[in-house]
C-alpha cells in the first residue's frame, strides 16, 4: 500500500504519470487496445463500405452513406472511449496507491456500471459541445439547402460555371459560411473551457462510486485551482499525439497526396493496423494523467494523504470514498453506501 502522499507540482504530476506509465506499460495498452480495437473494426468497416458501393458504381450514395457511417462510428468510439478511460481510471487508482492490477480486473471493475459510465460520458459531451454540434449541424443543413437549390453543385459532380456577374446566392452563402466559421471559435473555446471542469467527473464516478450527475458536481469541486494545470496536461497529450500520428501516419497522408487520395485497399487496411498500434499506445497517457490529478486535488483540498497514511497504520477503517475494489471484485463500494441522486441544475450551475 503506498503511503507516500503528497502534494504534487505540475511537474511532479506528469513526472508520475510518465512513470506509471512505463512501469504498467503493458496493463495500461492493454486495456487502451479494446477501445482501439474498436475503432479499428469501425474504420475497416468503413472500408469495406466504400469499396462495395464504388464497385456497384453508387457515387452520390457512397458520399452520403460513408458520411453517415463515419458519424455513427464516431459516436460508438467515443463512448467505447469512455468505457477504456474508466477501466484505466480503476486500474491507475490500484497502482497509485500500491495495489496490484491487472487488465481483467480493471474491466470487471466498472462492468456492473457500464451503462452509468456511458451516460456520464453523454452527459460529458452534452454539457460542453452542444453549442459547437449544433453550429455544425446548422452548417450541414444550410449546405444541404444550397445544394437542393442547385446553387451548390451535388457531391462529385464538378462545380458549374458560375454567372459573370456573380451568383447572389454563392454570396450569400459564403457569408453565412463565414458567420459559422466565427461561432466556431467562441463555441470551441466554451466546450474546452467545460470539458476542463468536468475533467475529473470519471476518476470520481470510479472510485467514490458516484452516480453521473453527483459525479460531473463533484469534478467542478475538484478541478477549481486546477484547470489550468489540466489544460497543460491535455495541450502535451495533444503534443505527443500528434508526433506519434506524424512519425507512424506520415508516409499514409505523403502516399495520398502524391496520388490524389487513390489509395489500394491493402495500404488502407495496413493503415488502420498502424493506426490501432499507435492509438493502443498513446490513448492511456490523458487517462493516467487525470488520475492522478484526481488524487492530488484530494490531498490538496481533502488531507487524502493523512487519511490514507492513517488507512495504512490500521489507525481508521477504509471509508466508503476511499476504499477501492481489489483487482478480482466487481465493485469497490457496497451499493448500499452509494450517494443518491438529486436533480441536476441546468446545464450549469456551470457558471461559478
Amino acid at each position: 500500500m503506498e503511503s507516500n502522499l503528497r502534494p504534487l507540482t505540475l511537474g511532479e504530476i506528469l513526472d508520475r504519470t510518465a512513470q506509471l506509465y512505463r512501469t504498467n506499460f503493458l496493463l495500461l495498452a492493454g486495456i487502451a487496445a479494446v477501445y482501439a480495437g474498436v475503432g479499428m473494426v469501425l474504420n475497416l468497416l468503413d472500408i469495406g463500405l466504400s469499396e462495395m458501393l464504388t464497385a456497384l458504381h453508387q457515387g452520390m450514395r457512397l458520399h452520403w452513406t460513408v458520411q453517415v457511417f463515419s458519424g455513427v462510428a464516431l459516436v460508438v468510439i467515443v463512448l467505447f472511449g469512455n468505457v477504456a478511460g474508466a477501466a484505466n481510471n480503476r486500474a491507475v487508482a490500484w497502482v497509485h496507491l500500491g495495489e496490484p492490477a491487472t487488465i481483467g480486473g480493471a474491466y470487471r471493475g466498472i462492468v456492473s456500471r457500464l451503462g452509468r459510465y456511458l451516460w456520464l460520458g453523454c452527459l460529458k459531451f452534452l454539457f460542453a459541445w452542444t453549442p459547437l454540434a449544433v453550429l455544425y449541424g446548422g452548417f450541414v443543413g444550410t449546405y444541404l439547402y444550397y445544394v437542393a437549390r442547385g446553387v451548390l453543385p451535388q457531391p462529385g459532380a464538378p462545380p458549374a460555371a458560375a454567372p459573370a456577374g456573380g451568383d447572389p446566392a454563392m454570396i450569400v452563402f459564403g457569408v453565412v459560411t463565414i458567420a459559422f466559421g466565427l461561432l466556431f471559435f467562441p463555441a470551441f473555446i466554451y466546450g474546452t473551457f467545460m470539458s476542463l471542469r468536468y475533467a475529473l467527473a470519471v476518476p470520481a464516478s470510479v472510485v467514490e462510486n458516484l452516480r453521473a450527475r453527483n459525479a460531473i458536481r463533484r469534478s467542478i469541486e475538484l478541478t477549481k485551482g486546477a484547470r489550468g494545470r489540466i489544460f497543460v496536461l491535455f495541450l502535451l497529450v495533444g503534443v505527443i499525439e500528434t508526433g506519434f500520428l506524424a512519425l507512424t501516419q506520415g508516409f499514409f497522408i505523403v502516399y495520398a497526396l502524391r496520388h490524389q487520395a487513390n489509395v489500394p485497399v491493402a495500404l488502407r487496411i495496413l493503415q488502420q493496423i498502424v493506426f490501432f498500434i499507435t492509438n493502443s499506445f498513446v490513448a492511456p497517457i490523458p487517462a493516467t494523467g487525470l488520475t492522478v490529478f484526481y488524487y492530488d486535488q484530494r490531498v490538496r483540498k481533502e488531507g487524502f494523504d493523512i487519511e490514507w497514511m492513517m488507512q495504512a497504520a490500521g489507525l481508521t477503517a477504509p471509508g466508503p470514498v476511499a476504499a477501492l475494489a481489489a483487482p478480482g471484485e466487481v465493485d469497490g463500494v457496497a451499493p448500499e453506501l452509494e450517494p443518491s441522486e438529486p436533480a441536476m441544475p441546468d446545464a450549469d450551475s456551470a457558471h461559478e
